[in-house]
């Protein structure tokens, strides 16, 4: 998948994201499990606002994506702010030629992206491969719930003077799967006119316990699982799933 002109409007859209919530469980996490170094690979980093944010919090930070759009975003955002981040171009599902890294995060649901099974499986694999041995990988996924309960046949919508969104959601090829039909429209400042752009962007999730039985065929141990950001959440009705592993 590319992202094409998306990728530039990306952050704009996605301003209301809680990227701080992120960086915090990611800090937390490294704490609790003792994490001594600080190296963190940042798999579909994306236009690079999360790996911008756990740069500033002390991370040294290598940040993969498949997409050029997004990486070039994410290395003019990082020149700009002073930071120092090596951005790769590669499949998260194809990893090689990396170091290992003291953490290693596939955030912000970007797993839900890959569509077939034997492409997680893989990625779990690269990230076995990447990650030290006292290391610790952490992930997080859309909910079964919120994938078929929040996402598919609803229709939502952003708009503002400069860009709007329309954000159509049809039920996927796969079970558990949605597509996600986005339209939008930015000002031409000069002609007063509006361009439109068409994305489509599909995503698949799976059962946590499907999740656990790759992880464990892959040599990797769950230490925890949290939702929503919160433990305390019920896991039926939570929205966004992380898991947190490391080396069986």
């Amino acid at each position: 998948m590319t992202y094409g002109r998306f990728a530039y409007l990306y952050d704009r859209l996605m301003s209301d994201v809680p990227y701080g919530k992120w960086v915090e469980l990611i800090a937390d996490a490294k704490e609790k499990y003792n994490i001594s170094g600080n190296h963190l690979l940042d798999l579909a980093c994306g236009t690079g606002e999360l790996s911008i944010s756990l740069a500033e919090r002390g991370f040294q930070v290598t940040g993969v994506d498949l997409s050029e759009d997004m990486l070039s975003v994410a290395q003019d955002k990082t020149n700009k702010q002073g930071q120092s981040i090596f951005y790769i171009e590669q499949d998260m599902s194809k990893l090689e030629g990396l170091p290992s890294f003291d953490i290693i995060g596939v955030f912000c649901d970007s797993l839900n992206y890959l569509q077939t099974e034997e492409e997680v499986i893989e990625t779990f694999k690269g990230v076995h491969r990447h990650l030290d041995e006292k290391g610790l990988f952490i992930f997080d996924v859309h909910s079964l719930y919120k994938m078929n309960a929040l996402f598919i046949n609803q229709t939502y919508a952003v708009n503002d003077e400069e860009l709007s969104l329309i954000w159509q959601c049809y039920p996927g090829e796969y079970k558990n799967s949605v597509e996600h039909d986005l339209t939008f429209f930015e000002l031409d400042e000069e002609s007063g006119m509006y361009h439109r752009y068409d994305e489509l962007h599909c995503q698949r999730t799976y059962s946590i316990d499907q999740y656990k039985t790759w992880l464990k065929e892959n040599d990797f141990r769950l230490v925890d699982i949290i939702v929503d950001f919160n433990e305390k959440e019920s896991k039926e009705n939570g929205e966004r799933i992380f898991f947190l592993c490391q080396k069986a």
